[in-house]
């Protein structure tokens, strides 16, 4: 007889009582299954809708479509709820969605899902061929631009008002996103960098990237009313001049956080 094997933690199973907890009726799949790692499967920060919505993603092939249209019409839970899923989802590294223009002038949204956020992808098995094995050559891969420059910029800023948010570029990526959705709605760059960095605990922060994917999603502002048809144009985005951070004014200059510039005599 085969020894049962566990895939949870030990601390997830009863040490004392062996009914006190749930009890696994194993069986072998053998096909039509998905492997889920358990940072997904027993994420501490994801709610149960977003591993859910993770889970059936990653069982999906390449090419499915996973907007929000087609998962409201394969599950019941609603356009809110999904949407919610979906950004926490990007906020832990799991998905990542970006715009781009292809030809035509057409723009479409790409969708890339990481079964292990930070993991090295696994290369593509492609069947040898008879013949001389050549000599393996080294290549780098290609180092991916940001595509939100004023989100990057604040995120990788952040460490300047406290060390401990320093940030990977990785981290920076993909809360990037997150980011844009509160300067969609009308909060400026600094209103949210004081918004990340405010009331921070006492102590190391072991998880920088996880507190701020925290409070991006849970502190998440709503979205503004329509402005009157009188009301003025915002001010366009400024660079301040001394920090070289982003700010509304009229004109170029320095922000409200630096001082005004020292006149030559």
């Amino acid at each position: 007889m085969t020894a049962t094997q566990f895939s949870a933690p030990v601390s997830a199973r009863a040490e004392t009582d062996p009914h006190a907890g749930v009890i696994h009726v194993r069986h072998r799949h053998d096909s039509g299954f998905t492997v889920v790692g358990n940072h997904l499967a027993q994420h501490r920060e994801l709610s149960a809708v977003a591993i859910g919505i993770g889970v059936h993603i990653q069982s999906l092939p390449d090419g499915s479509r996973v907007g929000i249209a087609q998962l409201v019409e394969r599950f019941p839970e609603g356009e809110v709820r999904i949407g919610r899923a979906l950004r926490e989802l990007e906020a832990a590294g799991y998905l990542e969605r970006r715009r781009e223009r292809v030809a035509g002038g057409r723009v479409v949204t790409r969708t890339t899902w990481y079964e292990k956020p930070g993991a090295p992808p696994v290369a593509a098995q492609v069947p040898a061929e008879p013949g001389p094995v050549p000599a393996p050559v080294r290549t780098e891969a290609p180092r991916p631009e940001p595509g939100d420059p004023l989100a990057a910029g604040l995120l990788a800023g952040l460490r300047r008002q406290d060390p401990r948010l320093l940030l990977s570029e990785r981290d920076v990526r993909r809360l990037a996103p997150a980011v844009r959705i509160w300067l969609d709605r009308g909060v400026g760059p600094a209103q949210v960098a004081r918004t990340l960095t405010g009331d921070l605990p006492a102590g190391i922060i072991r998880r920088p990237a996880g507190l701020l994917a925290h409070r991006l999603t849970q502190w998440l502002p709503p979205v503004l009313p329509a402005a009157p048809a009188s009301a003025a144009p915002p001010d366009p985005f400024q660079t301040c001049d001394g920090c070289e951070r982003a700010f509304r004014a009229p004109e170029p200059g320095r922000c409200s956080d630096c001082p005004p510039a020292t006149r030559a005599a």
